[in-house]
Parts: structure tokens; sequence; C-alpha cells
């Protein structure tokens, strides 16, 4: 453990504040339940844009970024598609503020807005967004857990500390109890104070993981003067051809063991597939998880959009260079590192903390593992707000006690965040890796949510019963693929998407359209394009002064550039930090460019 006392200074430090932040903040809190759940609403869009970034930047990912830049190189800016990243683009563009106009506080509310409050499948409709809401909180608090245990073992080995503890704990289950302990603290924080305590305490860390990325930086081009790195070729080349063709056998055997597993050999299949269902996927907008809450939290779809934007701009660069910076340290000093698991096969997640804990000196170690550890918690906390936010404003307000005072509202959230924890933990004893769950999240439970989502926003004949009815069969289908198919659960999206669309085209059909009064108060108010010419007409009736939503090319060339942008800012610190001066000027030039087009066709055009 080569942890030093101004190290565990600064960790302590950190903790202690995230406990006044909760306490703080609590007070504020209490006032309501918008208050509690959305910040009342009230905050600024750079502090909300920060905060989501700094939700996104979180150890379990950080840890599969870096095992995927070590084995893959730079081929390994595109595999984040499987989230897939580039929906911050879509909703940077649009989706953001068609969600905000609804002014709803979370994802099943909205529904209201697009389906109404009477009919066949609205109750269903309901509750069948809340159970995927929950499950994908559920996974994500559960792969946010193993990943948090996985980082911590190597920091402070169990045999340090297990003196001190009354009971034996197996090899296999050392992540857990770090996880257990970790997770205590973003809960108390986030259960207290509520989405001002999050967005304040994901300022604190994105600060400081910003500092850590930038010293990481640094201490990597440092030791990178006058050496080269050992890697196969076409390592260094972020383009790729049918296959693959990174070759490791001459260097780490466990490295080709790797490709192979993950299923990424036939690297413009997977791409492909990738592309498909990320278009899709972001097409329907975002899931129902802190992301989404922050969205809603804005104080105008104007800010909405901003926020958004915002993100890739001060995440992608920040993150990247501690992603590759930690990479090059990883390979240059490879042999000196211990990446066995406890079953004792290669486990490349181990990078991130074992580089990190070999090659940071005192002061800047303590930095990163703080900022590391906030970034769990931050995300622990915004995903666990989601769920809380489902479980009270959907469930116990609608269901059970609609008239509950805000003292009742505020102690039924501390309970209910008290619970998705205690599953959440539960459901990480379950985890054999990082990799597992983030595979079943954007593979297979996303696969069933893309087709009902798409449709609800761009075909008026959409109705509450087919929402219900795609979105059933899609769960219901991620739940049981598994147990019946092997390999990459990317590869299961078509099947699933065909069966839900054909959920949702049955359940549409099956049950008269949305009622006119819901259907052109949608239309007016959230003002998207697509398939509503005969909603389009009846407003126009009422209403001749009343011009419909043309932006359609506008928007999808924006998001064109949108998305080279993202890879730029990726790909960005990557050149510098490997000192390959000419791609990174051209890299900088397309960026200014593209920053010169958006201003005038995105930016100046921004409205509420």
């Amino acid at each position: 453990m080569n942890l030093q006392l101004i190290d565990v200074s600064i960790l302590v430090l950190y903790l202690a504040t995230m406990i006044f932040i909760g306490f703080w903040y609590r007070k504020k809190a209490k006032q309501n339940k918008e208050s509690y759940m959305l910040g009342g609403k009230s905050l600024p869009w750079y502090k909300l844009g920060l905060s989501d970034a700094s939700d996104m930047f979180d150890i379990s990912g950080t840890m599969w970024m870096v095992a995927l830049c070590f084995v893959y190189g730079l081929k390994s800016i595109w595999i984040p598609w499987l989230w897939p990243v580039f929906n911050q683009v879509f909703m940077m563009m649009f989706l953001s503020k068609w969600l905000r106009r609804s002014n709803a506080n979370t994802g099943a509310e909205w529904l209201q807005t697009r389906f109404g409050l009477t009919g066949k499948g609205v109750k269903s409709s309901h509750v069948v967004v809340i159970a995927f809401a929950l499950l994908s909180c559920f996974g994500f608090l559960a792969y946010g857990f193993i990943g948090l245990g996985k980082f911590m073992e190597i920091f402070i080995p169990w045999e340090v500390v297990k003196g001190f503890v009354p009971f034996e704990v197996s090899p296999k289950y050392v992540p857990h109890v770090y996880g257990i302990i970790f997770t205590l603290f973003a809960m108390f924080y986030s259960i207290l104070g509520g989405m001002h305590s999050i967005v304040l305490g994901d300022m604190i860390k994105y600060g400081i993981m910003t500092i850590a990325c930038i010293c990481i930086a640094v201490i990597a081009m440092t030791h990178l003067n006058g050496h080269k790195l050992n890697v196969p070729a076409g390592w260094d080349n972020p383009f790729f051809g049918w296959k693959l063709n990174l070759d490791w056998s001459r260097i780490s055997a466990d490295a080709n063991k790797k490709i192979a597993d993950d299923g990424f050999s036939l690297f413009s299949l997977f791409f492909g597939m990738m592309l498909l269902k990320g278009v899709f996927a972001s097409l329907a907008g975002p899931a129902p998880n802190y992301d989404m809450q922050k969205v809603l939290s804005t104080r105008s779809p104007k800010d909405a959009s901003k926020m958004t934007g915002f993100v890739s701009i001060i995440l992608l660069p920040i993150r990247y260079a501690m992603v590759v910076g930690l990479t090059v340290l990883a390979l240059l000093y490879y042999n000196q590192l211990y990446l066995k698991g406890p079953d004792g096969v290669t486990d490349f997640e181990r990078i991130l903390p074992a580089t990190i804990n070999n090659f940071l000196p005192a002061g800047v170690l303590g930095l990163v593992l703080t900022g590391l550890l906030g970034a769990f918690m931050g995300t622990f906390s915004g995903t666990l707000s989601a769920a809380q936010a489902y479980i009270v404003n959907d469930i116990y307000l609608k269901y059970f006690n609609p008239d509950a005072s805000t003292k009742r509202i505020i102690s039924m959230n501390y309970i209910v965040g008290i619970l998705v924890v205690v599953i959440g933990i539960g459901l990480g004893f379950f985890a054999n890796n990082v990799n597992d769950i983030l595979q079943w999240i954007v593979g297979g439970l996303y696969g069933g949510y893309v087709a009902a989502n798409c449709l609800k926003w761009y075909w008026w004949r959409f109705n509450a019963n087919g929402f219900f009815w795609g979105m059933a069969v899609g769960i219901a289908a991620a739940l049981i693929m598994p147990y019946l198919t092997h390999g990459l659960p990317l590869y299961w999206w078509p099947l699933l998407f065909v069966l839900s669309m054909g959920g949702c085209i049955a359940g549409t059909y099956a049950a008269p359209p949305t009622d006119e009064k819901t259907l052109k108060s949608f239309y007016k108010t959230v003002r998207p394009w697509g398939f509503w010419q005969p909603v389009h007409l009846l407003v126009v009736a009422e209403d001749p002064a009343f011009v419909g939503n043309k932006r359609f090319k506008l928007d999808m060339f924006n998001v064109v550039l949108g998305i080279i942008a993202q890879l730029c800012l990726t790909i960005l610190p990557m050149y510098l930090i490997l000192k390959m001066q000419a791609n990174l000027w051209i890299t900088i030039a397309i960026l200014a460019v593209i920053v010169f087009i958006l201003k005038r066709t995105w930016w100046n055009k921004l409205e509420d």
C-alpha cells in the first residue's frame, strides 16, 4: 500500500466535506418535493452540466475505458458508442428541449403529457416505464458498486485491515466489503440533501478530478520521453478495416484472449451494430435515470440544450487525459503490474488502480484516489436520486398517498433511499465483473427500451397501449435472452428491437388513438418533428398562426457535426499525450471549423 499521510488526509477531508454538505442542504431540501428531487428547477445550466458530466465520470466506466485503451489503443474511442455516448449530441441538438418543455418531474410523469391521464394502456405504460427505470437504476448501482470494490481493494489490501474485522471474508467478496463501506457515505449525503447536495458534491469532485487528470497527463508525458511503447501494429491508428487486426501474441497473449472474449474481432460488424443501435437509442431520448433528472431540473428548454452540450465539452478531454495517461504508464511498466484476479486470470480492469498505486507520487495519488472515489459517489448518488424520484413520485404519491405532507414525502425519500441502496448492494454480489453488467444494460435491457421510446416522439398514432406492450415485450426478452443465448449482448439487439417493435405496433392498433385534446396539447407544447401531419392540421385549424417544427434537416446536420466534434474531443488528449503532433493539429483544426458552424446553426437558433 503506497498511501501516505497526505493522501489519506485528502481522502478523509473529502468524505467529511460530503457529510457536511448533506447536513448543510438538509433544510433546503425539505422545502418541498420539487426542491428535493430537482433542486427547485432553479440551478444554472452550467452547474447542472458540470454535475451531469461528473456523474458520467465514474470509477467503473473509467476502469473499463483504461482496459479498452490498453488493449485496443486509439480504436478504443469507438467502443463507448455501446452506451451510446453520442446520445448526448442528439439531446443537445433537440431532444433535451423537447423533454424539458413538458415541465414534468420524472420520465413516468412525462408520459402524461404524451398519452394523457385516461385510456387503454395509460396506467400500464406508467407502470412499465417505472419498472424499466428501476431495473436500469439497480443495474447501474450494482455496476458502480462492484467497480468501486475492485478499485479500493488494490489500494487497501485486505491483509492490512482483516485483523481489525471480527469476521472472515472470502477473497471473492473483499471488493464487496469495500463497496458497502463507501456506498454508505454516498447514501448519506445524497439522501439528506437531495439534488442540491448532489450537484455541489459533483462540482467539488469535478474540480478534484480535473487537477488529478492534468497531473496524470503530465506524469505520463514525462515518462514517455525517449521511450517507445511496446504495442502491436495499428494500435496508434483510430481507423480500422473489416477485422481488428491487433496481434498481441508476442507481447501479451492475455490481451489477445480479451479481444476474443469481448467479441470485437470482427470490428466492422461490431461497429455497424453499435452505430445502428446507437442511432435508434439516441432518437429514443434519455433513459429514465440521473441524466433525465438533470435535464428536467434545468430552468428552461434552452438551458436544457446548453446543459447537455456542455457535458461533452467538459467531460471528454479531461477524462481521456486520465485514460490515455494511465494507459501509457501501464504499457511502459507492464511487467511491474500485478493484474491477476482472485481466480489467477489477468483482469485488465485492474490496470487503472494498479497503475495509480504504483506510479503516482504522494499528494497526486490522494487527489486521484479522492476524485475517483468521488466519481463513484457522484454516479451512485445521482442514480439513487433517480430511483427515489420514481418510487416516491410515481408510485407512493400516485397510488398510495397523493395528499402526503411535505414532511411525509421527505421521510419516504429517506426510507426509499435506504431500501434502494440495499437492493443495489445485493445485486452487486451477483456480478462477476464490470463488463458483464455494462454489456447487459447497454446491449440487453436498453434494446427493449428503444422501439417504444422512439415511436413516442415521432408518430402521432402511437398510444399508451402500444408503449406498454413494446416496453413489456422488450424488457421481458432482455431478461430472458441471457439464459437462451451466448455471446456479446449487443448482437441480440436486432432481435430485441424487432420483438419490441412488434409489441408496439400490435398494441397500438389494439386500442384507439390517444384522445385528440392530449395529442394537440403535446404537439403544441413539445413541438416535435416527425409523422404528426393529422395532428398538425387539427392544431392549425384552431390556431392558423401556429408553425410546425421544420428543423429536421438542420437538426440532423448538427447531429453529424456534433458527433465528429465529440470524437475530436475524445482523441485530442490521446494525440497530445502520445505526442502525435500532426494528428493533434489536424484534430484541433477540424474542431475549430465545427465550432464555427455550430455557433450559427445551433447556438444562435436556441429557443424555449
